[in-house]
């Protein structure tokens, strides 16, 4: 039955490369070269024990995120442009013992129906001062799809992320940091669901 319900965004992992390192028996990371910049697209996958109106209101720019999203350090929503839309301003903690320092992001996020699930995407908008002492990294387009799976108490989350993180980065450690954070963002997002 799960694999009915999985959507037109999931069928196309063959066209992505496995990172071994980071595939857990729950989540899943894989990177494919990205067509808007440089860099990797990255798609995570794993299932979360709740609905996906709750999970995402989890994920979404609002009151929950900056509680229990550990690579989050501030979050500030600059401007509500309609419901389930806005821009957004927030800074994340430096990885790998600071091999990247810490970023700032400046996104346009919107929240939307999608299907039988929900859509929460977002890129990067040239806006505001940049904040001393962090790199501004920059989102190319990307989302997290939330649907339901096994008798809708439990979600299949998959997220797009393309993460221009900027600066002279090994490609091994940007690697590291997006897969293993966005293992870390699962996690999280479970804790917090069980509260």
């Amino acid at each position: 039955m799960r694999s009915q319900r999985r959507t037109k965004h999931t069928s196309d992992s063959r066209t992505f490369e496995l990172l071994t390192l980071f595939a857990q028996k729950d989540v899943t990371v894989w990177r494919k070269r990205s067509e808007e910049f440089s860099g990797f697209l990255y798609k995570a996958e794993g299932t979360v024990a709740d609905t996906p109106q709750r999970t995402v209101e989890y994920i979404r720019p609002g009151p929950y995120r900056l509680n229990w999203d550990s690579l989050m350090t501030s979050m500030e929503i600059v401007e509500t442009l309609d419901q389930g839309s806005c821009v957004i301003k927030y800074t994340t903690a430096g990885q790998l013992w600071n091999i990247i320092s810490p970023r700032e992001f400046v996104d346009f996020s919107h929240t939307t129906d999608y299907e039988n699930g929900l859509l929460s995407c977002g890129v990067s908008v040239d806006r505001d001062e940049h904040k001393q002492g962090f790199v501004r990294g920059f989102n190319h387009p990307c989302g997290w799809f939330c649907v339901p799976v096994e008798d809708c108490t439990h979600s299949l989350l998959t997220g797009y992320i393309q993460t221009d993180l900027r600066g002279m980065l090994p490609q091994s450690a940007v690697d590291t940091a997006m897969a293993g954070g966005l293992i870390n963002f699962f996690s999280d997002l479970r804790q917090a669901l069980k509260i």
